[in-house]
């Protein structure tokens, strides 16, 4: 569906050459929602924009469904435009003009007649659940309102492409939940390709069937969100994934530890297994768990635990029986969690 091959994009100030975009290669699938996360800087706006190239490339070529768009001008560039919705993140609408003509600017633009406009504008704002704010001007909406009329005048025109801008960022997390679960629902009922752009990974995670990660203008790492997650490569990848599991513990808890200290990541159904469980009772220790949390990603859950390993303060009946010392006991339950887990990380012993 879409093609980038080594894009790279350059700027000229007046004493260097800047490179924002460094050899960029990319392939998103027909109805797919893609993902393009990365800091701000990284480049991912002008990397987004040589979809329907706002942006040119100064190298590298722009390829829709197989045919090479990066050299279209004047009229055949126009056409190719219509094909592509573009989402902003700060909505810009047009602010003397009704909710109904912001949308339908879009379809006059595009050449409708007055009364496929009258029939198709009522259409798009039910979809997007603003059916009630036809006449309503942007002034009076909040901030998840005005993203939906963006959305809607964005899908207007049917376009097979659906380009975000970081369409959450200006919205508060409530807010940005309804936004993403719409074009979620967009992109099922519409089959319509997306490609959005973020700096947060919970975005990501949440709408995102795959994703490339981009650093300093490069992609650093691509794949299915899934994967990423769970087993991100790069550095700068592992370090977007950390920030989004958030498992940092308070000092008070780390500054007298007694036992091992653990961080488990499970995938998959061993996510929703009682691991820790069969451990204590195996091997007669105990296991506090101080934080953790279960993420469902495409309906696949990722879950990342810091447990601590330590002695039963009361014995149990099992555990009077166990006659090795604790840290042997310890030692084999880390090796036993570590068989029924993706990966064991030993933070403190």
């Amino acid at each position: 569906m879409i093609e980038l091959q080594n894009i790279s994009i350059e700027f000229r100030t007046k004493d260097q050459v800047i490179r924002a975009v460094d050899q960029a290669s990319l392939h998103i699938g027909t109805g797919e929602v893609f993902g393009i996360v990365g800091a701000s800087g990284a480049g991912k706006s002008s990397l987004l924009r040589t979809i329907n190239l706002l942006e040119r490339p100064s190298a590298g070529r722009v390829r829709l469904d197989g045919r090479d768009i990066t050299d279209l001008k004047g009229a055949a560039l126009r056409r190719e435009r219509q094909k592509t919705g573009l989402i902003f993140q700060h909505f810009n609408l047009m602010h003397t003009r009704t909710v109904f003509d912001n949308v339908a600017f879009a379809l006059r633009v595009a050449g409708k007649q007055a009364a496929e406009i009258a029939a198709h504008v009522p259409e798009i704002l039910d979809l997007v659940g603003l059916s009630d704010k036809v006449q309503v001007y942007p002034s009076q909406l909040s901030g998840g309102q005005k993203q939906r009329v963006g959305i809607a005048r964005a899908i207007a025109n049917h376009p097979a492409v659906l380009l975000c801008d970081e369409p959450t960022s200006a919205l508060d997390l409530e807010t940005s939940g309804a936004i993403l679960e719409l074009l979620k629902e967009i992109n099922r009922r519409l089959g319509i390709t997306i490609v959005l752009i973020s700096h947060e990974m919970s975005v990501i995670k949440t709408i995102c069937d795959r994703v490339a990660v981009m650093d300093q203008g490069r992609i650093v790492e691509q794949g299915d969100v899934y994967d990423i997650f769970a087993r991100p490569e790069h550095p700068f990848t592992r370090q977007l994934v950390d920030r989004t599991f958030n498992l940092d513990l308070p000092e008070r808890l780390t500054a007298n530890l007694q036992g091992t200290l653990l961080k488990i990541l499970f995938l998959g159904e061993r996510a929703e297994h009682p691991l820790l469980s069969e451990a204590a009772l195996r091997f007669g220790i105990s296991v506090n768990i101080l934080h953790g949390k279960i993420e469902y990603i495409n309906n696949r859950a990722i879950g990342l635990l810091v447990a601590l390993l330590g002695e039963l303060q009361e014995c149990s009946t099992h555990a009077a029986h166990i006659t090795e010392p604790l840290t042997g006991r310890i030692a084999a339950a880390v090796d036993f969690i570590r068989q029924g887990s993706a990966r064991v990380e030993v933070l403190h012993a």
